[in-house]
């Protein structure tokens, strides 16, 4: 009698695991399916002689994945290398891409998120950015604003301002120090 009762509860454990892998497998979709979010990655590093790409593009990679985690995830990337910040993204060759990218209602994904403002925009490049982004119905994602970019929240117009101007100052800080280390002598 005993080992009847362990082969029921053998069976009745045998027919709820496979239940459950069914179930399981039925309820998996795609992300997208889901409702989350399709993102684009967009990174830069300024000069491939004095950065390091690789450690460049994967510490923007990873700020960017923390970020969107339990979001959506990155389906898309692009990645500038010897462009300036203060170049407009169209004229950056991978940013100019993901403006294409943007334009193309096929385009795979619902927003796009960077992993550091300063590597992505110069000064107030982000707000003439925004209304082309909006009138595609892509979102921007930023660290600083933990999340997606409201142009029309006070509190994000002015942390952009604030980010576009601390972009514009370590761009003059780093000028600064190359010219120190380049003229020996002379502060």
């Amino acid at each position: 009698m005993a080992d009847l009762a362990v082969r029921s509860e053998s069976d009745l454990l045998t027919l709820w695991v496979s239940q459950s892998r069914s179930v399981g497998r039925s309820r998996r979709r795609r992300p997208d399916e889901l409702g989350l979010v399709r993102f684009a990655f967009y990174g830069r590093v300024s000069t491939a002689d004095f950065q390091e790409r690789d450690s460049s593009r994967r510490w923007q990679r990873d700020v960017a994945d923390d970020l969107v985690d339990g979001h959506g995830r990155i389906v898309a990337e692009f990645f500038d290398a010897d462009r300036s910040r203060r170049l407009p993204w169209r004229d950056r060759p991978q940013a100019a891409l993901l403006l294409a990218a943007i334009a193309d209602p096929d385009r795979g994904f619902d927003a796009v998120v960077v992993g550091e403002y300063e590597r992505a925009f110069y000064g107030d490049q982000v707000l003439s950015l925004l209304p082309f982004l909006q009138h595609h119905g892509v979102q921007l994602w930023l660290p600083e604003a933990y999340g997606p970019v409201d142009p029309a929240e006070p509190a994000h117009r002015a942390l952009l301002m604030l980010l576009g101007a601390q972009s514009k100052r370590e761009v003059l800080r780093a000028r600064s120090r190359a010219l120190a280390v380049s003229t020996p002598g002379e502060n």
